[in-house]
């Protein structure tokens, strides 16, 4: 269940950028999956089947992106059903990417709701009717599958509790598909998804989360284990169930010492991928019931943490990686799986590519899992909490380096200014600082210190947005966020309870809102993937310059925290500055500028300011001849909306 090949030691392996002048070799430009992508197509959400959010279109290029405008704008929820509806909260953190299908676009709305819309101007063509008046309410999710048979075509999405197929035509639920049109995915009402589904032959594979019993950092028992299955896309009819957490008999069954009755809530709350040539789907799966302490849980606790390749017509394992044993970080296995072929010593390799919230990227060959670079177990750090069991070992990867930052130090504090130094230094002075894995501090068990103080945090280097690959240059882009976390458990007498839940407050001490540790806080980074090696690294975002401590100072960008989206396409590497910013600048707000950065270089050549942060990732598609660029937006102080982009 764990690799055994040689690698550095964690000390050696901590980021270091190399700012190399020259661009990769490239590989085989032929498609990833059996379903190639046809040319301006965008048939999946997160790009085709592969993830590899990568169009092949160069209408827009180098010479002409700066004339790029706004070709239309279109709120994410139909107004008519906002008018019929005046009461309506409306979540404007719209997370869906359009698909484009037939020569029309279809997406869920911020309610979740899926609406078909023009590609030429953005124009409502159809919303799917809510259940009743009690089921308008719900939220986006990140998209929908389509599937086709000779003449016949179906959207398939996931609202709420339960799975749809719908006519890509009207909207309306096809009649034969579970109870008229729609399948209940949990009786009690609990499950939902941020995600979308995926069709992989005539299977629809969903995975998700129970609502109401506890995430992925909580600390109660008995949380619901949120298992992967498939359905038949024509009659709706469940397939297969894969269990994260094994039954009794099943393979990593003995991974949990016993606990798996109270150890549930992995899942896969993010982004599926598939080769249709394998009838594989990549499956990556979150952390355990209460990620900050497993006393509870003694063993690597299989599947959580890990990637698992699943047969998509029967469910069965055909093999899976965990990335991080015995989780006590919530360092969730979430990002997309990425495929795609690369060339590694003369040899191709049909990859797949895991990013982590470790800010590493593992790779492998999607066939059979074999690590494409050696991964070794390194001994790592133990925890000192009554009853806690930690891994003696994680799985580090050899190449490619990690992304972003790992580990804090005295020296990674903020320096800006005299002023800046100091107050750092004297937060410093109550956090423990702590290498990558190190694990929480026992509240109160160390004189004056307030928590491990540990980068990636819980939000991760890597999360839903990070990644997206070149299939004609083998290089992958990697969207981090350098986000610590102050960690520490405290006990707990709730009989409900774990022993130990983690400490709330105080999780991001800062000095007036800037983050510790030193910049850039949000970073793209272009890795090299036919030798594992990083090409250039760019701060994304100009980050809080405006901050009224770093007035007058002449500072280069410092980069956002947050998790935007990439597209890459065959000539440039769009990306916004996502919404809402978690920390950083005065006003918590990230920033609106839209970039189109060179690829070989990262070297900004264009930028729009649209009308909010992104939200979604982009996408582009080819209509009557002309390129689209269309992300979604939003935030606090804005509605959620899409935005087209395009030449005049």
């Amino acid at each position: 269940m764990r690799g055994t090949h040689a690698v550095p030691s964690i000390a050696a392996l901590c980021i270091c950028v190399a700012l190399a002048g020259c661009a990769p070799d490239s590989p085989d430009p032929r498609p990833a999956t059996a379903a190639e992508q046809a040319p301006g197509s965008w048939p999946y959400y997160g790009g085709d089947l592969a993830f590899n959010r990568y169009s092949a279109l160069d209408q827009i290029d180098r010479d002409n992106v700066d004339q790029v405008q706004v070709l239309w704008r279109r709120p994410a929820i139909e107004p008519s059903l906002l008018a019929a509806h005046p009461d309506l909260a409306v979540n404007n953190y719209q997370r869906a990417t359009p698909v484009l299908s037939d020569g029309v676009l279809f997406a869920p709305n911020a309610v979740g709701l899926v609406e078909a819309f023009d590609p030429a101007t953005g124009e409502t063509l159809w919303v799917q009717a809510p259940e009743s008046e009690d089921d308008i309410r719900g939220r986006s999710s990140r998209g929908v599958a389509v599937w086709s048979s000779g003449a016949e075509r179906r959207l398939i999405a996931v609202r709420g509790s339960h799975l749809y197929a719908l006519d890509p035509d009207t909207g309306d639920p096809i009649s034969g598909f579970g109870d008229d049109g729609r399948v209940l995915l949990d009786a009690g009402g609990r499950y939902g998804w941020s995600s979308g589904p995926i069709v992989v032959g005539d299977v629809a594979v969903v995975g998700g989360t129970i609502d109401g019993a506890g995430d992925s950092g909580s600390a109660w028992r008995g949380s619901a284990p949120e298992n992967i299955r498939g359905f038949d896309v024509q009659t709706g009819r469940l397939r297969w169930t894969f269990n994260v957490v094994p039954d009794e008999g099943e393979l990593g069954a003995d991974s949990w010492g016993g606990a798996r009755a109270e150890s549930g809530d992995l899942g896969s709350w993010c982004c599926l991928s598939a080769d249709e040539s394998l009838g594989h789907v990549y499956v990556p799966l979150s952390a355990p019931t209460s990620a900050y302490y497993g006393g509870h849980r003694p063993g690597d606790n299989l599947f959580s943490n890990s990637l698992v390749a699943l047969d998509a017509a029967t469910g069965e394992r055909v093999w899976h990686y965990q990335m991080v044993h015995h989780d006590i970080w919530e360092y969730d296995t979430v990002g997309p799986p990425v495929l795609g072929r690369i060339e590694v010593d003369g040899r191709s390799i049909d990859a797949v590519m895991q990013a982590s919230k470790t800010a590493f990227l593992y790779t492998f060959d999607r066939r059979t899992g074999e690590p494409v670079w050696p991964i070794e177990e390194i001994a790592v750090a133990q925890s000192n909490v009554p009853g806690e069991a930690t891994s003696p070992t994680q799985p580090i990867p050899s190449r490619p380096p990690a992304f972003d930052r790992q580990g804090t130090s005295p020296e990674d504090l903020i320096d800006f200014t005299p002023e800046i130094r100091e107050r750092a230094r004297a937060i410093g002075d109550s956090l423990v600082f702590a290498q990558l894995f190190d694990p929480p501090m026992q509240q109160g068990s160390i004189e004056g210190k307030i928590g491990t103080y540990v980068v990636p945090g819980a939000w991760g280097a890597g999360n839903w947005n990070t990644g997206a690959f070149d299939p004609e240059t083998g290089v992958y882009y990697a969207v981090s966020a350098t986000l610590p976390d102050a960690w520490s458990v405290t006990e707990t007498d709730d009989p409900e309870a774990m022993a130990f839940a983690v400490q709330g407050g105080w999780k991001n001490p800062t000095v007036d809102g800037l983050l510790l540790v030193k910049p850039p806080w949000g970073r793209i980074t272009a890795i090299d993937m036919n030798r594992g090696e990083h090409m250039w690294m760019v701060a994304n975002g100009d980050g809080p310059n405006d901050h009224p401590l770093l007035e007058g100072l002449d500072l280069p960008p410092l980069g956002n925290a947050n998790r935007p989206a990439p597209l890459v396409t065959r000539t440039l590497l769009f990306i916004g500055e996502g919404s809402d910013a978690v920390i950083g600048t005065p006003d918590g707000h990230s920033g609106d500028t839209f970039r189109a950065y060179d690829k070989a270089t990262g070297e900004v050549v264009w930028s729009i300011e649209l009308p909010s942060g992104t939200t979604g990732g982009p996408m582009s598609y080819l209509h009557e001849g002309k390129q689209y660029i269309v992300v979604a937006v939003g935030g606090s102080d804005h509605p959620a909306e899409y935005v087209a982009l395009g030449l005049p």
